[in-house]
């Protein structure tokens, strides 16, 4: 069975090629493609008819040469756009949020970027229907609004 792995070594290399890109397209680390990338590399070295030490070697030498050289290039043309850039919920911070029901800190809900947010006062002051406030923390589902300034004055003047 040895002989024959050796003999046919390239069916060798073209199954741990297959087998590391399945597993690169289930973690999508970027380090198994790297993996799979020295198999191939190796697959042509023994289809060349290179010994197996020297498949070996250059499954060795391609694959760590693509994990320290081409995959921070890879990590970072996929992570491209400005720096400061928010994402996910973090973009909601300092938005305006419509306040549907009454909110405290106790119970509430806004509307906040289009979607109906629970929500809770992140100071003592309640917030009524109608009134808008401003994002400034997300906790799990969970908005924390704070008065604007100007409906803040507004409010404290009908009181």
């Amino acid at each position: 069975m040895l002989e024959w792995i050796v003999v046919n070594s390239w069916v060798f290399w073209l199954a741990l090629f297959l087998i590391l890109a399945i597993i690169e397209m289930m973690s999508l680390d970027l380090y198994f493609v790297m993996l799979s990338g020295g198999a191939l590399a190796a697959c042509f070295v023994a289809l060349a008819g290179g010994e197996f030490w020297l498949q070996a070697l250059v499954f060795c030498v391609v694959s760590l040469a693509m994990v320290f050289f081409l995959r921070p290039i890879a990590i970072r043309h996929l992570r491209k756009g400005p720096p400061n850039q928010r994402t996910n919920v973090d973009r909601l911070l300092g938005q305006d949020a419509l306040v549907l029901e009454p909110t405290s800190r106790m119970s509430g809900r806004a509307k906040i970027g289009g979607e109906t947010w629970s929500a809770r006062t992140d100071d003592d002051a309640p917030l009524d229907p109608g009134m808008y406030g401003t994002v400034v923390r997300i906790s799990g589902a969970t908005a924390f609004i704070t008065a604007r300034p100007d409906q803040a004055h507004a409010a404290g003047q009908g009181a």
